[in-house]
């Protein structure tokens, strides 16, 4: 038929699936008939594949506007022209850093809630001035002075997260945005300048921790804390090496006191992690169990989600009374350590802090850790902290060694 208003007026829409009426006057040319809709379309080979293009609903297009604009479209086509691919490249052209930043968000939805705040902060602080700028637009010679510029403002490590962010969504985006023969419509990434300058910082992990002999000083702070959450939340994490949100959001649900352990669900890894409890613990979980009353939580906060936030406050209290210069990390670093002293295997430290092994090497790879296989080891290591704090008999300190300390027999 010839897709006229009265010949389009006529055509009944399917109750399921879509009916297509093509013209017989204009080869192409076409109509797609779907329950409620009638919509104008174009059908074109194009570089060996069918492509179908959407002019726009019936009602909205007259059936001569729509006509009008399958014979530009199939005109464009004849001369070599591919009108979708054109367009999809023209709407990467449009697309800024911070729409790519959404799509990025929309397809990661793994990533963790501070993971997310950390990525915002990151833009916000220092690519707010290139949000709005075409994504494609950002050139390498742009990245390299904003990674120098992000150094000496605030620090060679933050330089570098930025700019990894940044490369993590240029290969994101390498690959969401694709022509129709699955090439890539970004250039190269241009962070890759960073490597092949060697402009990236050489930023050393981190190597502090509470040292043994500052134990006792710290404990004897800690427990002068008015705040028994606080209190209770530091001493968890120097027993347990949790990280700072995995302990923060520690549920009442995922406490076993019955079972003496505890799990954390959702890890850094996504791998569950199940920890017991020693004696030490298990006191301080079931005083607070009793303390906590209807809250989810075991170390409840005045925070949005209910649970404790920011930590920084009553640790700054701590190292003004004691001299202990300590963060959340620190705690968990000076877990490991302390692990490592005690002659522990590398396996059980691994499962203890939820480290993957499954991939370090073929021996880890049949090794699996249950609860009771950490009980052990785990009570050795609440055992020697609580020796060292001075919270059981400081004679039977079981000395560890690092940076020059005396290493463990026992």
């Amino acid at each position: 038929m010839r897709l006229i208003k009265s010949a389009i007026d006529r055509l009944p829409v399917p109750d399921t699936g879509q009916v297509i009426y093509r013209d017989d006057e204009l080869k192409g040319f076409g109509l797609r008939c779907t329950p409620g809709s009638k919509t104008f379309i174009v059908e074109k080979r194009v570089s060996g594949k069918v492509k179908r293009i959407t002019l726009g609903r019936y009602g909205e297009l007259t059936a001569e506007q729509a006509r009008k604009e399958a014979q530009r479209l199939l005109g464009e086509i004849a001369q070599g022209h591919d009108p979708i691919g054109e367009e999809r490249e023209a709407t990467l052209k449009a697309k800024t850093l911070g729409a790519v930043f959404e799509d990025y968000l929309a397809a990661r939805k793994d990533l963790k809630p501070k993971t997310l705040i950390d990525y915002r902060r990151v833009l916000r602080l220092h690519f707010s001035d290139w949000m709005e700028k075409p994504f494609v637009g950002i050139s390498k010679d742009m990245v390299e002075k904003r990674h120098a510029k992000i150094g000496t403002g605030h620090g060679q490590a933050y330089a570098n997260l930025g700019m990894r962010l940044l490369r993590a969504l240029f290969n994101f985006a390498a690959g969401k945005y694709e022509d129709e023969q699955g090439r890539s419509l970004l250039p190269e990434n241009p962070v890759k300048r960073l490597s092949q300058t060697r402009a990236w910082y050489r930023v050393e992990r981190r190597q502090t921790i509470i040292k043994p002999h500052e134990l006792k000083t710290w404990y004897q702070g800690v427990m002068t804390l008015e705040n028994a959450t606080m209190r209770d939340y530091l001493l968890t994490v120097i027993l347990t090496g949790l990280r700072r949100e995995e302990a923060a959001r520690l549920r009442w649900e995922n406490v076993d006191l019955a079972g003496r352990s505890l799990t954390i669900p959702d890890t850094k890894n996504h791998d569950p992690l199940h920890l017991p409890l020693g004696d030490y613990l298990m006191a301080l979980l079931t005083r607070r169990k009793s303390e906590t009353g209807e809250s989810p939580f075991v170390f409840p906060g005045g925070g949005v989600g209910g649970h404790l936030v920011e930590p920084r406050a009553q640790m700054a209290k701590v190292t003004e009374q004691t001299g202990v210069s300590f963060s959340v990390h620190d705690m968990r670093r000076t877990f490991i350590t302390m692990a490592e002293s005690l002659d522990i295997s590398s396996y059980a430290i691994k499962g203890l802090v939820n480290h993957r092994i499954k991939n370090a090497d073929v021996t880890g790879g049949y090794i699996v850790f249950d609860v009771e296989r950490l009980r052990e080891p785990m009570t050795k290591i609440e055992t020697a902290f609580l020796r060292w704090m001075g919270a059981i008999p400081s004679a039977e300190i079981i000395p560890f060694q690092s940076d020059g300390l005396s290493r463990a027999k026992g």
